[in-house]
């Protein structure tokens, strides 16, 4: 069975095919800068390449994708019929979807009501759902929400300490984010230990671009750091995580600055761009740091303090845990980070393995030491194969097969 998977951003499209069960990848891309005349193709199978175009928008990027699929030099089935299931990533799911859904018109009407509360992705993961359904309409359509492996998440963690009312009439509350992350790498965790996916209590670390930690009891969620929005939290490449919001008080009524420029300077300005002067991405800021600039090392500790009292609050409330997994871009690549925020730790059994640390990068692999009680895991992630596996259950129960 072929399962096309599509995550559609505010200018992108990322899409995978696999071959299943067997898990197998036969085609991948990403067109990039959606809305513009040098929108840019990038095409993977046995072969690849590279283009630009004009692209106006995410049906016309569908089309071309549709397109790809099928063509007789680069493409990976004869026709799209051969695609029997078309899973998308769709950030906010609200408290309605506990899990992956078929899409049908009331599971995109709820897409679409949850749009102010994730305006920068709902719209592009609707639009794309649209597109998606006029190109491969014999496909079953499976909508896979960010949001929903956090749903686990009960009220005394949920909730924040403002007017109940505001949760009630606004539903204001900790929705969490990478869901899909956080659950796909609990759940490979649980295979590589020979354990059931629901006999695991972790800490995973998803540490890329964006960045969120979550509690895991149980094989489910039970506390994450983003919050209403993804800017809760940790430090990130570019947004500030946690802050007194009384600062944003201050830059308002004291400082006139009006709520684009704030909301801009919070999400676009801050984190580890904001402290350090250099960049938002991590590589930069680490070079930057080799050669004596104090910012640039300034900003890396502090991301690494703040992963540290995460992992450290999360010790506290699951009691037990079994394993600590990093994930994504940083998590899986910079051995500082995952050495620096286990700092200090080793007194609650979590020691690593500063040899095994320093040769794990973008691979799964153990870097803990034999005696270290708590696990710690390098597990890359892989939220595209976590969709196609979804949809292809979905698919298989629809007569698909």
């Amino acid at each position: 069975m072929n399962i096309l998977v599509i995550n559609c951003g505010s200018s992108s499209i990322k899409f995978k095919m696999f071959r299943m069960p067997e898990n197998i990848l036969i085609a991948s891309g990403l067109i990039e800068k959606i809305g513009s005349k040098d929108a840019i193709i990038n095409y993977t199978t046995d072969k690849s390449f590279q283009r630009t175009e004009t692209i106006i928008d995410h049906k016309q990027g569908l089309s071309i994708i549709a397109n790809l699929l099928v063509n007789p030099e680069y493409g990976v089935v004869k026709n799209l019929g051969e695609i029997q299931g078309v899973g998308h990533r769709v950030v906010h799911g609200g408290e309605e979807f506990t899990g992956s859904m078929i899409i049908d018109q009331k599971v995109k009407d709820k897409i679409k009501e949850f749009i102010p509360l994730a305006p920068l992705h709902n719209p592009a993961n609707f639009e794309g759902i649209c597109a998606a359904e006029k190109y491969f309409p014999e496909s079953v359509q499976v909508a896979c929400f960010d949001t929903a492996f956090h749903t686990t998440i009960e009220d005394v963690e949920y909730l924040y300490a403002l007017p109940f009312n505001f949760y009630e009439k606004y539903k204001i509350r900790r929705y969490g984010f990478h869901g899909i992350s956080h659950r796909y790498v609990a759940r490979r965790f649980a295979e590589i230990m020979g354990r059931h996916k629901y006999d695991v209590n972790l800490i995973t670390c998803h540490l890329g671009n964006g960045c969120s930690i979550t509690a895991i009891r149980n094989g489910k969620s039970i506390d994450t750091s983003m919050g209403f929005t993804p800017l809760e939290g940790l430090v990130m490449g570019t947004r500030s995580g946690n802050v007194d919001p009384g600062i944003i008080l201050y830059l308002m009524e004291s400082l006139g600055m009006n709520s684009p420029t704030v909301n801009k300077i919070l999400n676009k300005d801050s984190g580890l761009l904001g402290i350090s002067g250099v960049s938002n991405d991590f590589r930069s800021i680490v070079e930057s740091a080799s050669k004596g600039n104090k910012m640039a090392s300034l900003a890396i500790d502090i991301f690494c303090y703040r992963v540290r009292k995460y992992i450290g609050a999360y010790l506290a409330i699951l009691e037990r845990v079994d394993g600590i997994v990093f994930t994504a871009g940083i998590g899986e690549n910079q051995s500082i980070v995952r050495e620096k925020s286990l700092k200090g730790l080793e007194k609650f059994g979590i020691i690593i393995d500063i040899e095994k640390n320093k040769s794990a990068r973008g691979k799964e692999q153990e870097v803990s030491t034999t005696d270290s009680k708590i696990k710690i895991f390098v597990i890359p992630t892989n939220e595209e194969l976590a969709i196609a596996v979804d949809t292809y259950g979905f698919a298989k129960e629809s007569g698909k097969l």
